[in-house]
């Protein structure tokens, strides 16, 4: 049985980490929470003097990922261990179980060397909604990628428990993500970025079918439902329920608009493994209506800063009665520095 550890001062470069390797397959131009995490940890870590090599599918052969287009697999993931071997970190930690993390992890492994990973997104749920693979067979892979990790980072205390109880990880570790509070804010509502019946339910992140956006999109709800974002399932959606606004990606100030100038943030999905768009929408002052899942459970207290239910349009209603003050204060408790500086504290030398 694996052990979670919490809040751990963890031995290692947490101080005096110098050079760390990142492998991740997941990364720009993608977007999505895993791509938005390790840039802005990326950032902070060489701000305070650290380098990092950041190795991704640059300068790989690539090939699409089958149903999901927008996601490049490498052809020759091989390549990429030289690269680590010439910049010889002190740590290294592998992001994600792609073909860069697994045959980053196999080389590790043989050679003995140390190593740290995280645990960003459910593959296994991601395949079924696609494949007709068995759940069983995605954990043990997913097992088998992350026992020879020493530390092993996972999102929310609600998912560090249920990976324990599928046996997944040597040493599981809390690490929470951070909230821009300062670009996310109530104070960027503007009423003239929605011209469309109130109360505006808003989504945002990848349309695809691990989202269930169904779920969302076709509740009797009044007002005026949003979706930001794109991904491989929205022109089937969007033929589906044409009285949706749908805006695409937004970036930036004109994201921060679209956060705060709604009334209530939607999140029907069931695979998230934290949820960094739920920390945004609260800190744009935003009640949150979701499904009972592993990182929307770790963040949304029912009544206060918003409501949880199978139920979902019950979930909303109830929502929109909640706190806007209580969401914003959920969100200030999470920092990105404070998540950088755990990140960094829970690595190994190599």
């Amino acid at each position: 049985m694996a052990t979670a550890g919490v809040d751990v001062d963890a031995p290692g470069p947490a101080r005096t980490l110098k050079r760390l390797a990142l492998v991740t397959d997941a990364w720009h131009p993608q977007t999505n929470g895993v791509v938005n995490t390790l840039s802005r940890l990326v950032k902070y870590l060489e701000s305070d003097g650290a380098e990092v090599l950041v190795v991704t599918s640059d300068g790989h052969r690539t090939v699409p990922m089958p149903l999901y287009d927008e996601i490049r697999l490498v052809c020759d993931p091989w390549k990429a261990i030289r690269r680590i071997c010439d910049f010889r970190p002190d740590a290294i930690h592998i992001a994600t179980e792609g073909p860069l993390g697994l045959c980053t992890r196999i080389f590790l492994a043989r050679t003995r060397r140390r190593f740290t990973t995280s645990f960003h997104t459910r593959f296994p749920e991601y395949i079924r909604a696609r494949l007709p693979v068995p759940l069983t067979l995605g954990y043990g892979a997913e097992r088998w990628f992350h026992h020879r990790a020493v530390n092993t980072m996972v999102g929310t205390l609600s998912l560090i428990e249920e990976l324990q109880r599928r046996r997944i990880g040597a040493r599981l570790v809390h690490w929470p993500r951070g909230v821009d509070d300062d670009l996310f804010q109530p104070e960027k509502r503007r009423e003239s970025v929605y011209a469309c019946p109130r109360p505006i339910w808003l989504y945002v992140g990848r349309v695809s079918v691990e989202k269930s956006l169904e779920s969302f999109l076709g509740l009797d709800l009044p007002g005026t439902k949003v979706v930001v974002g794109d991904g491989p399932a929205r022109e089937g959606l969007q033929r589906l329920f044409p009285d949706v606004v749908w805006r695409g990606w937004r970036y930036g100030e004109d994201l921060a608009a679209h956060f705060a100038s709604a009334d209530a943030f939607v999140f029907p999905s069931r695979t998230e493994t934290f949820g960094n768009v739920i920390l945004e929408a609260m800190a744009s002052g935003l009640p949150v209506a979701s499904v009972p899942a592993p990182g929307p459970m770790d963040l949304v207290f029912d009544g206060g800063n918003g409501a949880l239910g199978d139920d979902l349009r019950s979930a909303c209603l109830r929502a929109l009665k909640c706190s806007k003050r209580a969401a914003r204060e959920t969100a200030l408790r999470y920092t990105w520095r404070a998540s950088h500086e755990r990140f960094r504290s829970y690595l190994v030398p190599v």
